[in-house]
């Protein structure tokens, strides 16, 4: 006979070690949600700020997002054989390095390699957080926690825009990266103390190389096809869109093999 919810028995307090471990998951998650869109309302701001085209700050944006749909299919690979506490302690600070770099850009090339490597971090993170929550938290919660980092990720995403709109009209566009270096020590900090220690890490497969690169190839140049000038059937636009086309095609067939 199933008993009544109001005889249930509670569920019990999380240990504050595990609150804390929850909420630098939550940063990690947060922060580079976050960051996919803060920038896209700063888009004119800068174009007039850096002396450049909208076509090239686009790549503000896009470097971001191609840098993390380039390596978080990859990113589980890097936690299976560092260890995934180590590797997200490595992506959160190669994600506050980054946001450094690019507050401190003193044009919009280092700008947008800054927001690669950025990129690159964020993958780690969201990767990385949700694979974590089992090893942090008890199996009783490993659900809700996982809808609430979901939710962290759902809330940075819908709050980019008018953070960094925000940011912008009130102290210039270089906070809207300034603002994760705090962040970032604070979920860094917060990870490493108390975050559960690696297991052994089993032997792994080697990271993708080949299919990783592919995928970057075809992304870029599919990227570049549709923000490189005006007319999408001019020649050099096409070039890209066939060369798109010929790595996703490579791609498949090295990852079935």
């Amino acid at each position: 006979m199933p008993i009544p919810e109001s005889q249930a028995a509670p569920q019990e307090a999380l240990a504050p070690r595990a609150r804390w471990a929850l909420a630098s998951l939550s940063l990690a998650m947060l922060m580079p949600s976050l960051d996919t869109s803060i920038a896209n309302a700063a888009l004119p701001s800068l174009a007039q700020t850096l002396e450049a085209s909208f076509q090239q700050v686009q790549w503000i944006v896009l470097a971001y997002l191609l840098a993390i749909t380039t390596l978080i299919a990859s990113a589980g690979r890097l936690g299976d054989q560092w260890g995934r506490r180590r590797a997200l302690l490595a992506g959160i600070a190669l994600f506050t390095l980054a946001s450094l770099c690019c507050g401190l850009a003193p044009g919009l090339g280092w700008l947008l390699a800054a927001r690669t490597l950025q990129g690159l971090g964020a993958a780690v993170m969201l990767a990385l957080s949700m694979a974590l929550v089992g090893d942090a938290l008890p199996k009783a919660r490993t659900g809700a926690a996982m809808g609430w980092l979901g939710s962290m990720s759902a809330l940075g995403t819908t709050l980019g825009p008018a953070l960094g709109g925000l940011i912008l009209a009130s102290v210039g566009w270089r906070w809207m990266f300034l603002v994760n270096v705090p962040l970032g020590l604070v979920a860094l900090l917060l990870a490493w103390r108390c975050l559960p220690p690696d297991r052994p890490v089993a032997s792994a497969s080697a990271f993708d190389v080949p299919g990783s690169l592919l995928l970057a190839l075809s992304l870029g140049a599919y990227a570049l096809a549709l923000t490189l000038g005006h007319n999408l059937l001019a020649p050099l636009n096409l070039g890209l869109l066939v060369a798109s086309v010929v790595g996703v095609a490579l791609l498949v067939r090295v990852e079935r093999r």
